[in-house]
């Protein structure tokens, strides 16, 4: 089995324990810019995938280079990976995540996890709608990160009290007008590396309702970084042809 951890970036958004809340206090906690960040990466008609598959790639030149292959079936949960060891031997494995308790520990401890990161940077914004724990503000308009410009600011901030695998993450989505993120800082909440991650949204590409940004460029913790998701399709209800991205 491939050392998946040892290849990990490990961007690893907050799987968090979804907490109750009063109507008041998500009014509060939640602005609702995230639900129209949402819809305009197809959120309205996402209950019509039935499979979605991608390759997670990342590059950062004299530190690693990883690819990842997935295949998932989000209403029932069906995972399959693809990727390689650290011999360069092919590595295959597909499990239930609904059963995930009865999985092998590599697959408990390396694959789901790798899973849960590529999935947040494919689809980060139904993430940040559907954590009903993170608190989402908007901090008007700010100057992009990286470059000449400015857009909206909408920062997640996940609360580390709520469990998951890296608690009290922050993302820091700067939003265009068209209500896609364009950049965004990710500013980790434990001690793992790396505890600072700045990347462009481009490239972005539509696959039956689903919008992918499939090319991020940036760094991580000061070390050059590119991670780019390809060969991007869907299955929609109703058909079993794969709609690719495009």
């Amino acid at each position: 089995m491939t050392n998946i951890r040892a290849k990990l970036i490990c961007l690893l958004g907050s799987v968090v324990v979804i907490l109750a809340a009063t109507s008041f206090s998500w009014a509060q906690q939640r602005d609702p810019i995230i639900e129209k960040i949402a819809k305009a990466y197809g959120l309205d008609s996402y209950d019509k995938i039935e499979a979605i598959r991608y390759t997670w790639n990342i590059d950062i030149p004299g530190l690693f280079k990883a690819t990842h292959k997935w295949e998932w079936e989000p209403k029932t949960g069906k995972i399959s990976f693809e990727s390689t060891d650290k011999e360069g031997k092919p590595v295959k494995v597909s499990y239930d995540s609904s059963q995930l308790n009865s999985q092998p520990d590599q697959v408990k401890n390396e694959v789901e996890p790798a899973f849960v990161n590529d999935n947040y940077w494919l689809i980060f914004p139904f993430h940040a709608y559907w954590d009903k724990s993170a608190t989402i503000t908007n901090e008007g308009t700010k100057k992009l990160p990286i470059g000449a410009g400015s857009a909206t600011l909408v920062s997640v901030k996940y609360p580390a009290e709520a469990g998951g695998y890296t608690p009290g993450d922050t993302w820091d989505l700067y939003v265009g007008k068209d209500n896609r993120v364009v950049q965004f800082v990710y500013h980790r909440g434990g001690d793992k590396k790396p505890k600072l991650v700045t990347a462009t949204w481009t490239g972005y590409k539509k696959a039956g309702p689903l919008v992918v940004s499939t090319e991020h460029r940036g760094n991580a913790d000061g070390k050059p970084l590119r991670l780019w998701i390809s060969d991007v399709a869907v299955k929609v209800t109703g058909s079993d042809a794969w709609m690719e991205a495009k």
